[in-house]
């Protein structure tokens, strides 16, 4: 069983700073790309941010020049330092991993996390 928790989420005012970090868990062999995904009311869930077992990244557009992603393989841990923030940054961001378990390591699966609220707000 894997699992992946979340923390970092909260308030902050227009222009402030957050950092969500998210660590998986439980029975891995390998994590593979890692990534943020948000998704505010009435909207879709959007990729924020991803990156590659390897440290090459993707980022939206919406959020370039002022977050960044990074991760710690020997941790199986990711992190996401947003800067800048907006009210449209606002929503529940979800941690996803691709991860082969220790019982099937030749078949990465997608996980996610629980989910973590970030409201930018005055």
């Amino acid at each position: 069983q894997v699992q992946l928790v979340e923390s970092g989420g909260g308030l902050v005012q227009p222009g402030g700073s957050l950092r969500l970090s998210c660590v998986g868990s439980g029975s891995i062999f390998r994590v593979y790309t890692m990534g943020w995904y948000r998704q505010a009311p009435g909207k879709q869930r959007e990729l924020v941010a991803r990156v590659a077992i390897g440290g090459s990244t993707n980022y939206a557009d919406s959020i370039k020049g002022r977050f960044i992603i990074f991760r710690d393989n020997a941790k199986n841990t990711v992190h996401l330092q947003m800067n800048s923030l907006k009210p449209e940054d606002t929503a529940v961001y979800y941690c996803n991993a691709l991860i082969a378990t220790i019982t099937a390591p030749t078949v990465p699966d997608a996980y996610w996390g629980q989910g973590t609220q970030v409201t930018v707000s005055s």
